[in-house]
């Protein structure tokens, strides 16, 4: 039976127990449905009959989850935008809460996105389910005080920085760094001259990776600089190509519209973003996960960010941390250049690019630094070990 027909059906009685092979799982993102999906197979290999609801993308989906609602209909950037999907969010809690007291699940699994998971998680404790977060909140990035919510609301937190597994602490909190679910799934599957080959791309040229995000909303603020940018590097420092990851959840001609428009050659390439990643001499990356996803394959960046004029006032006002690229907020240090808001220019963008490419010292080093992420970020297997913790609260 669907969850919609499951959600819909009445007769259920309010005391029936949980159900301990049904699992509630919520991922609002792209990365948290790459995450979900490899935490949902993981937990199919412990146990083949558990069964799993929620929200996520196409992986959680292809990994065995029935959805109640699709990720990619919630995927939101800044503060404005939040406020123009409030309506069509507020509807999928209304879903999910009902969902809650109708499937009965013994469990219920958060995966960032928290604004909406601890509303969600509250009211799971309000109906004896258990909640287990995987990828924390960064509350040591904004908002520290949510640390006493999420104390009340979850049973289990596992993390994936280890430096999140004091903060936790600090609060009496049960919580266990797994690490970082990234080190099983980053890696290239072709050698560079296959992967120049099957991109159609030219051996010997430099090549600048443009990865302008998931959502279509930053997409339409980012690629449009990028592209711009490209142009002056086209200009200023002949030959180069340029190619660019396409992401799941974008449509591709929406994107290659975007690209008419500016007339600036690049290759379009869907569904293989670490090998893009890794045959690029230089990656132009929106902050998120790809920057630590370019970081762990060792290709030097250029991180740049916009939002809308009242998001980035708010966030100037509530972020406490120096760096938003996570390749540096790892490293604790600049590493790789990040552009922000006005900085975010085009004119600006391929200066850093230029400048990162003409010294040849200066790339070798941004090589070694990023290297070194990779031990910083724990041993293989997260999704495995967050299975494991999850199962056991079944």
């Amino acid at each position: 039976m669907s969850p919609e027909k499951i959600i819909s059906c009445g007769g259920i009685p309010a005391s029936r127990p949980p159900d301990s092979k049904k699992i509630m799982i919520v991922a609002g993102e792209q990365s948290g449905d790459l995450h979900g999906s490899n935490l949902v197979r993981a937990m199919h290999r412990i146990d083949p009959d558990l069964r799993f609801y929620g929200i996520g993308g196409r992986k959680m989906r292809e990994a065995g989850v029935e959805l109640i609602a699709d990720a990619a209909d919630m995927a939101v950037v800044g503060l404005t935008e939040v406020v123009g999907k409030l309506g069509m969010i507020l509807s999928v809690m209304r879903r999910m809460k009902l969902a809650l007291k109708k499937l009965k699940p013994a469990l219920l699994i958060l995966i960032d996105y928290p604004d909406f998971n601890l509303r969600l998680g509250k009211a799971a404790k309000k109906n004896g389910v258990r909640v287990f977060y995987y990828i924390s909140p960064q509350i040591w990035a904004w908002r520290k005080g949510r640390i006493h919510k999420i104390r009340e609301i979850v049973d289990k937190m596992a993390v994936i920085l280890p430096f999140e597994e004091q903060v936790y602490r600090q609060v009496s909190m049960d919580v266990s760094f797994v690490g970082h679910p990234l080190l099983d799934v980053v890696k290239t599957k072709y050698a560079r001259q296959e992967a120049l080959r099957k991109f159609d791309l030219q051996d010997g040229i430099t090549t600048v990776g443009l990865l302008p995000g998931s959502r279509e909303v930053e997409v339409s603020k980012l690629l449009p600089v990028m592209l711009k940018a490209a142009r002056i590097l086209m200009q200023s420092r002949p030959p180069v190509q340029f190619v660019l990851p396409l992401a799941d959840a974008l449509d591709r001609d929406f994107v290659e519209e975007m690209i008419r428009q500016e007339a600036v050659p690049v290759r379009v390439v869907p569904n293989e973003i670490y090998d893009v990643i890794g045959v690029s001499d230089i990656v132009i990356v929106a902050s998120g996960t790809a920057t630590l996803e370019t970081a762990l394959l060792g290709t030097p960046m250029v991180i740049i960010y916009k939002v809308s004029p009242l998001s980035y006032y708010v966030g100037t006002k509530v972020i406490n941390v120096t760096h938003i690229g996570l390749a540096n907020l790892i490293a604790g240090k600049t590493i790789v250049p990040e552009l922000i808001q006005d900085d975010a220019n085009p004119n600006r963008i391929a200066a850093e690019v230029i400048g990162i490419l003409a010294d040849e010292s200066r790339m070798q080093s941004i090589k070694e630094e990023l290297n070194q992420i990779r031990e910083k970020l724990g041993s293989p297997g997260a999704s495995e070990k967050a299975a494991r913790l999850a199962y056991d609260m079944l």
